[in-house]
């Protein structure tokens, strides 16, 4: 349903957005580091429904629906769009701005006035402290679609406007938008508000994820950012804070330590400095971080301060245990050596980053079960065409698991189906997790190409029809003439009559029951005939024979006398007739004139004649009457 604004409460509301646009502060996102999201649900969550089944209550000037697509002025929140049986033509069908196949977004049809679609207080904030507020907004309506309302959003501190999107832009991607700010002194409890500038009506439909408000402080690293590599045997190394930005005038830190690769993290007791040492120097993975904020009480509080980077410090191991196992007949390529026996084998080895290791290696040589697989091939359909199949089945005796590769593509299972092939020669290798491994050289064949033949060109006077067979070296399902129209067909129009009026190149197409096509074409030269014949003279004494004057001519060449005239010697129309076919016994002159014998003599006459092809000529001459 379409409903239209008002003309003056539309331009109103335009009004107040221009006027917004114009004197709010252009986007400010945080430069340096962030802290942590304080909006914990600010991506809406996850989830295996559709649909959110409970209201969440954050839009105060709208109606939450379980019944999408939301009418204007509803919201839902969902994980997909693209699954509502109902999705208006013009809307994306869309899932939320993250990695989760099931993460919920909010999708909001605008009210037909400015109104709130988000809204939160946050509390335990900290004084004099910069925060960013963002968050992920798309315009719902395709790219294709035009003379729509654009979403418009304001961001709201304790109801008052400190930034304004714009105009969301139609193209189909997520946009983030969002400013910073800085909490007054003794001010620790803000409200948050998202509202809709633009009206409502045709358009002004979006979609929300990814809310974020966070602290926001200078640049907090641990350079450099690049994985620290030390030895087993090595020498304890130093962290250190860097802080680029003058933000916080009484930085205080604390460092940090996972223990599950970032997952978790726990303070380092009495880590507050500068600079901490890392002394772990047993072989594994270390991961560092610390927080920052602009007073040790603010610290203490998580929506105050902001985390660095993660670093990482590898601390190579210097002796390894390798324990591997080759098929028999296999290699192991064992530094430089290459061993084929099991056994226990020790070497010395310099690791790229230039750590002394010992590796010890216990190899461990199974037989060879025979690996073998069977194949069935569809050579292509056609010649030239790419559908040829290879397909591998019923391999066995191998160490699973068990890949399959055809000339480069893998699959790892034990079967296959490798299709758009064309013809040529592939190279099958099949091998299990332990090496062993079958090999197999397979060829597509391309099938004789599809020939078909109308023989050389030919000629054919007018009127004139041409049988014209054609070869082929398959049975065809389907054949097509053109020009139709002039083709005669007998059963399977392999053997048609040809009767063209002019000079016409004919094409032949046809297609095999597996779809393969071909095509040839004759030239059919039609000579200009004129098959025409007058009698120099007639007797009309009903003997039978020459008794009438008239046309005589090749049929269907001539198609129609349009008309005939006789004059006597002195020019006098002894005889007219016209519209008769030719060659008509009955047809013509019979000597006589007004109901009376004509006299014996010559007389000259003048024929108008029109031929199958529409030409029309004109015949003169005399002929002559006997008694």
């Amino acid at each position: 349903m379409e409903i239209h604004l008002i003309a003056p409460l539309r331009s109103l509301l335009v009004i107040f957005a221009l006027y917004w646009a114009a004197h709010l502060p252009a986007q400010q996102i945080c430069t340096g580091n962030l802290g942590e999201n304080i909006f914990t649900a600010g991506d809406f969550g996850s989830g295996p429904t559709n649909l959110v089944l409970s209201n969440p209550g954050i839009a105060p000037g709208y109606t939450y629906t379980l019944s999408p697509p939301p009418s204007d002025g509803f919201y839902t929140v969902t994980n997909n769009t693209g699954a509502w049986g109902g999705l208006f033509s013009t809307w994306l069908p869309i899932r939320d701005n993250s990695s989760d196949p099931q993460g919920y977004m909010m999708v909001v049809n605008a009210s037909f006035s400015a109104g709130i679609f988000y809204e939160q207080t946050v509390d335990g904030l900290c004084e004099n402290t910069l925060y960013e507020f963002t968050a992920d907004v798309i315009n719902l309506i395709r790219n294709s679609v035009s003379n729509h309302i654009k979403p418009n959003v304001s961001f709201l501190i304790n109801d008052e406007v400190r930034y304004s999107s714009g105009d969301i832009p139609q193209n189909e991607q997520w946009n983030t938008y969002g400013f910073t700010f800085t909490t007054e002194p003794g001010e620790t409890s803000v409200k948050l508000t998202l509202r809709n500038n633009a009206p409502g009506g045709i358009g002004n439909d979006l979609a929300l994820d990814n809310i974020s408000f966070r602290a926001c402080g200078p640049a907090a690293l641990i350079l450099p950012v690049e994985v620290a590599n030390i030895c087993e045997d090595g020498s304890p190394i130093p962290l250190n804070a860097t802080i680029q930005g003058d933000q916080f005038t009484d930085p205080a830190l604390q460092w940090q330590q996972s223990f599950d690769e970032g997952a978790t993290w726990q303070d380092i007791p009495g880590a507050t400095g500068v600079t901490i040492q890392h002394t772990q120097l047993s072989g594994g993975y270390y991961y560092y971080r610390y927080l920052l904020a602009n007073s040790p009480a603010n610290l203490a509080n998580s929506k105050c301060r902001i985390i660095s980077n993660v670093k990482v410090v590898y601390v190579q191991p210097k002796f390894h245990s390798v324990l591997d196992t080759i098929c028999e007949g296999g290699t192991y390529l064992f530094g430089a050596r290459p061993l084929m026996e099991e056994g226990v084998y020790i070497d010395t080895l310099v690791s790229s980053i230039g750590c002394d290791s010992i590796v010890t290696l216990e190899l461990t040589v199974v037989p060879d079960g025979g690996l073998a697989a069977e194949m069935s091939v569809n050579d292509p359909s056609c010649a030239g065409y790419q559908d040829g199949v290879i397909e591998v089945s019923n391999v066995r005796n191998f160490y699973p698991p068990v890949t399959i590769s055809l000339d480069g593509e893998e699959v790892t299972a034990e079967e296959a189906s490798f299709n758009n092939l064309a013809a040529g020669s592939y190279f099958l290798f099949v091998y299990d997790r332990l090496g062993c491994s079958v090999e197999y050289d397979v060829v597509l064949d391309d099938p004789v190409p599809l020939s078909l033949g109308l023989g050389p060109d030919r000629s054919i006077g007018l009127g004139d029809g041409l049988t014209l067979p054609v070869t082929t070296n398959y049975p065809l399902a389907s054949v097509e003439w053109s020009p139709s129209e002039l083709v005669i067909c007998d059963d399977d129009c392999l053997k048609p009559l040809l009767q063209p009026l002019r000079t016409t190149t004919f094409t032949f197409s046809g297609t095999t029951a597996n779809g393969c096509t071909a095509t040839d074409s004759i030239r059919v030269e039609v000579k200009d005939v004129r098959a025409v014949y007058f009698p120099n003279a007639f007797s009309p004494n009903e003997d039978g024979r020459n008794d009438r004057f008239t046309l005589f001519a090749g049929e269907p060449n001539v198609q129609e006398v349009v008309s005939m005239k006789v004059f006597n010697r002195w020019g006098a129309l002894v005889f007219e007739s016209g519209n008769f076919p030719p060659n008509g016994p009955g047809q013509g002159w019979d000597g006589t004139f007004k109901g009376e014998l004509a006299p014996a003599g010559a007389y000259t006459y003048v024929f108008r004649v029109r031929f199958l092809d529409e030409v029309e000529l004109e015949y003169t001459g005399v002929v002559h009457l006997l008694r």
